[in-house]
């Protein structure tokens, strides 16, 4: 039977964790947890489910991911977070891969995910395909801060596997914004990177631009409360990325 070793980064997941590390039994040869120094119960739920738990400042997701990586024991590598769960389907898969064994390097799955409690369809948020399961002799994770991938030869050409992961995304609108305030501040560190200004106008432009997208282009407005709420968090994530590097930029150049 082939093995597998399973990455999971966390911070302040206790309220998740659980359903996540149950989803891998039967699956998981290992579980290699990296933390980020949580102050709630998480490290205590991951130890009673037998991980193996390193604790570590978190230098930006890529970075984070791979450092997980580089801990593992087997070749085989599935990367999954606290706020997800292998559904059904899903861990069939998984199963039958580890009685056959690998036939390929990498492969691909996709992601349902859900905000406060609700399956989205639209909103480019599925199937949302993910490349999480690789053979780490072969593919790693590149080292972005946000907007992380798996990276391997061109020659490989990714598998799907049936099934979803299940992304649980928020519980509350709150909880989502707390998420997207975290992704704005890193987005606001790699815009301020790339730029030595930021017009005054162009956090609203990118703010409209990322509203119209999400709404239009990527079918929000099909997901009704849902999609209106999620849109709109597309636009305060934007408008905040660019607004906090431009005053960032600002006060450098003074």
């Amino acid at each position: 039977m082939a093995h597998i070793s399973v990455t999971i980064i966390t911070y302040n997941e206790e309220h998740r964790i659980e359903a996540c590390l149950k989803s891998l039994q039967d699956i998981a040869d290992e579980i290699i947890v990296v933390d980020s120094f949580s102050t709630d119960r998480t490290v205590e739920i991951c130890n009673a489910y037998g991980c193996k738990v390193t604790q570590r400042r978190f230098p930006g997701y890529g970075a984070q991911r791979q450092y997980a990586t580089s801990l593992t024991s087997y070749s085989y590598v599935l990367s999954i977070d606290a706020d997800e769960v292998l559904s059904p389907a899903l861990r069939s898969s998984l199963i039958k891969l580890k009685e056959e064994g690998f036939a390929h390097r990498v492969y691909e799955m996709s992601r349902l995910n859900f905000y406060c409690g609700q399956p989205v369809k639209h909103c480019g948020w599925y199937p949302d395909i993910q490349i999480r399961l690789f053979d780490k002799r072969y593919a790693n994770w590149n080292l972005r801060d946000l907007s992380e991938r798996v990276i391997f030869p061109d020659s490989l050409k990714p598998v799907l596997l049936d099934g979803d992961i299940l992304h649980y995304r928020c519980s509350t609108p709150d909880e989502y914004r707390k998420v997207q305030n975290r992704h704005a501040a890193l987005s606001s560190g790699i815009i301020k990177a790339r730029r030595s200004s930021v017009p005054f106008f162009t956090p609203y432009i990118k703010g409209v631009k990322a509203f119209l997208e999400c709404y239009i282009s990527k079918g929000a407005i099909l997901d009704g409360p849902e999609g209106r709420a999620i849109s709109r968090e597309s636009y305060r994530t934007a408008y905040m990325a660019y607004d906090l590097a431009r005053r960032s930029l600002r006060k450098k150049q003074q």
